[in-house]
């Protein structure tokens, strides 16, 4: 079999070792404990239901049994953010990256409708809304990070002006979508903020889509594509960063470095930046297209936290992602400082080693497995490409396949449109998938 052919059957192959067990152990229905009015206790208690709460939820859910497990999550509605890259560049609907919250929450967890308003780690304890009070054994953080548009002066008012979108929000990926259709000519300038983010790739991977989507309509030649990044680097792996600057070259794209958005008068399609290299120094640029990446942090209930350091993130040891003070608790996804890049796949690779660790600490053993900082990011530079970047904490390449990864693929863009959301739906999230290091480690033993 071709590497090519590989790469699709290996994605293939672990749900369906997997079927079996899922059915057995899983339940496609709604868990039946979300309108019970919740205990206050819990064996473990799960703050925040995204990707990395509701993947521990279920992990923990066969560890402990159901009734002892809680999640604090107050939204409705859970979403598959990686999909937001191809909504905003029109290849998928949106309604296909969501689904009600109390679907994904396995059977059976009390699903505690409710924010979370402090943590007392040294009184097992977290605060919720109304002055609520949950007491745990063990402490999962899942908190994921906070969006600050209202950082940039004029967001997020700005939105209702047209001609202008951010893939990073529910309530205006589809603006990006409508304002890349609109545009007729002049400057479409897409930003990085000077903070960290989640999935680091993402406001480059809609420039490139964009960029094919005017050359598929015939606007391209009438369209000036600037990227206006905050760093001075377009990718933090060489490899990659070294593959997407001959992409940038070849279609005639410009990156400004060290430029972050500062303001964004959307009345009159106006973005001013700050140069960093020249503090206070700002240029403005008429767009007529502009994508928004907001500036990002901790959530609050994070900051200032007894269980956080002093920038507001989980602060957790980088190889058993438990919380360095409290033994008892633990974190993973977005919402740590773990130094790799904040993406769901980086949760799917910690799920594995948390899950190891706790169950290590419920037996008063230390923990052993250790996390590689292993994050992947599915560089999307077209409506039927992709470069897949797998790195570690050292930002050395940590790649699955036995291919150059850091060319452009057919086969990896079906990976991330198609075969993806499948193992983040029926595989992640119920607790079955670890990552790609079974099918890494498979493939490398097929070749000797």
């Amino acid at each position: 079999m071709s590497a090519i052919g590989i790469v699709a059957s290996c994605f293939c192959l672990r749900p369906c070792l997997l079927k079996s067990g899922m059915q057995k152990t899983s339940s496609f229905g709604l868990h039946t404990a979300s309108w019970r009015a919740a205990k206050d206790y819990y064996e473990v208690l799960v703050l925040g239901g995204g990707a990395g709460g509701i993947t521990m939820s279920a992990r923990m859910k066969r560890k402990v049994g159901a009734g002892n497990v809680a999640v604090v999550e107050p939204s409705k509605t859970h979403y598959y953010q990686p999909l937001w890259t191809l909504v905003g560049g029109g290849a998928k609907q949106l309604a296909s990256s969501a689904r009600p919250t109390g679907s994904v929450i396995p059977k059976g967890v009390e699903w505690i409708k409710s924010r979370v308003t402090a943590l007392d780690p040294d009184k097992n304890c977290v605060w919720l809304e109304n002055d609520t009070k949950i007491f745990y054994k063990y402490l999962i953080i899942a908190l994921g990070i906070s969006l600050h548009y209202e950082k940039i002066k004029g967001l997020p008012d700005g939105f209702q002006h047209p001609r202008i979108g951010s893939n990073y929000s529910v309530h205006t990926v589809e603006k990006t979508w409508k304002a890349l259709q609109d545009f007729k000519e002049g400057n479409a300038i897409f930003t990085f903020p000077n903070t960290p983010v989640k999935c680091a790739g993402a406001p480059q991977k809609i420039m490139y889509l964009s960029e094919a989507y005017w050359r598929k309509t015939g606007k391209r030649a009438k369209a000036n594509i600037m990227f206006n990044t905050s760093l001075d680097v377009v990718f933090g792996v060489k490899k990659y960063a070294d593959a997407l600057l001959e992409i940038i070259k070849e279609r005639n794209i410009t990156v400004n470095y060290k430029r972050n958005l500062v303001e964004v008068r959307a009345d009159k399609q106006e973005a001013v930046f700050e140069n960093l290299d020249k503090p206070g120094m700002t240029e403005v640029h008429q767009y007529e297209m502009l994508h928004v990446t907001p500036p990002m942090g901790p959530p609050d209930v994070l900051i200032n936290s007894p269980v956080s350091d002093g920038a507001g993130w989980v602060d957790v040891d980088k190889e058993t992602l438990q919380q360095k003070k409290y033994p008892n608790v633990f974190g993973i996804g977005d919402c740590t400082n773990l130094p790799t890049s904040k993406t769901a796949a980086a949760v799917a690779a910690q799920s594995g080693v948390l899950d190891t660790t706790i169950s290590l600490v419920m037996k008063n053993q230390l923990p052993t497995k250790k996390y590689d900082g292993y994050t992947s990011c599915p560089l999307v530079t077209g409506y039927n490409k992709v470069i897949l970047a797998e790195f570690d904490y050292n930002a050395q390449p940590l790649e699955t396949f036995p291919i150059d990864q850091s060319k452009e693929r057919v086969t990896m863009y079906h990976m991330k449109a198609d075969m993806m959301p499948f193992l983040y739906w029926h595989a992640l999230l119920k607790g079955y998938w670890g990552g790609p290091a079974p099918v890494r480690k498979l493939m490398h033993l097929g070749l000797k």
